[in-house]
């Protein structure tokens, strides 16, 4: 199929707007999960569909907290809050994050360290450009303003139906990183930590994806059937079940069915050491004969 990048531009337009949208909702007393579902539905009045569960990640988690149904947890005054989303358009995806740092404001350095790295990044890319130097930068800059970046934790490519794909891209100058070629999409996303700059998996998963697509001899309803080929081979919640199946119950039993046949795989949050603080920045960016296009930017 011939590759539409007006879709694609349309897909980071969404997620773009869709990010700003649960940007200004990042105050205090805000429940997270208000957050998340508030950005999904953006996505879909705008047009397009989560390519993603939409994650709020706080402090020393780095990414991939997405809330269980009915949790709790609320924005602090003290939080640096990362908010993650993306978007897919007939399957074209973009994937862009952002901070906000409730104690430090408008002036925190480590929102910068991070927002700059990327920039940075954007701009030696093109076609041809070393990954390497990407990561380079990345490193580069977040280091000279006294922070860490985390080395492992990467961008990666796009491609249609597929969150996750080649090439790495990596937050520092990793010497084994390949070259940006044209009708390659990225998503680049530094993260930025005054700690250690290493993650590890901690807590519980709630975003989850299907190990391959369904079979006949999987036994599954056809009701189950019907609900997971909804997510298009792309991931999912617990929150996603229980809309496809029109309950929460519905929704628990088919993820421990699920679990039993070895049909997901699970994606718990990330996190530094607990008291380090960690912000992140994303863009997508197309890969063309003659330069590199930021898709998710918002228009000035």
């Amino acid at each position: 199929m011939k590759f539409d990048l007006d879709k694609l531009r349309q897909s980071g337009r969404i997620s773009a707007r869709a990010l700003a949208h649960g940007r200004a909702m990042i105050v205090p007393g805000a429940r997270i999960e208000d957050v998340q579902r508030a950005v999904e539905a953006k996505i879909r009045e705008l047009g397009g569909d989560p390519a993603f569960p939409a994650q709020v990640s706080r402090n020393h988690i780095a990414a991939h907290y997405c809330s269980p149904p009915g949790d709790a947890t609320v924005v602090t005054a003290s939080d640096i809050v990362k908010l993650d989303c993306g978007t897919h358009v007939d399957g074209y995806v973009t994937d862009n994050a952002t901070t906000v740092d409730l104690r430090d404001g408008d002036g925190s350095l480590l929102c910068a360290a991070s927002r700059m790295a990327l920039e940075n990044a954007i701009a030696v890319m093109g076609p041809g450009a070393s990954l390497t130097e990407v990561g380079r930068q990345v490193e580069a800059t977040i280091t000279s303003m006294g922070f860490q970046p985390v080395r492992n934790l990467c961008g990666h490519g796009v491609a249609r139906y597929t969150i996750h794909c080649a090439p790495s891209v990596p937050n520092y100058p990793d010497p084994r990183a390949g070259k940006l070629k044209p009708n390659m999409t990225i998503a680049c996303e530094p993260f930025a930590s005054d700690g250690k700059g290493m993650i590890d998996v901690d807590g519980d998963p709630e975003v989850f994806m299907l190990t391959r697509d369904v079979r006949p001899k999987d036994g599954l309803s056809a009701v189950v059937e019907k609900a997971l080929a909804q997510s298009q081979g792309l991931p999912f919640a617990r929150r996603d079940l229980a809309r496809w199946l029109g309950a929460q119950q519905a929704g628990e039993e088919t993820l421990k069915l699920l679990r039993r046949k070895g049909l997901v795989d699970e994606y718990p949050p990330l996190c530094e050491k607990p008291g380090v603080r960690v912000a992140q920045f994303e863009h997508t960016i197309h890969i063309s004969e003659t330069g590199a296009e930021v898709l998710t930017r918002l228009p000035e």
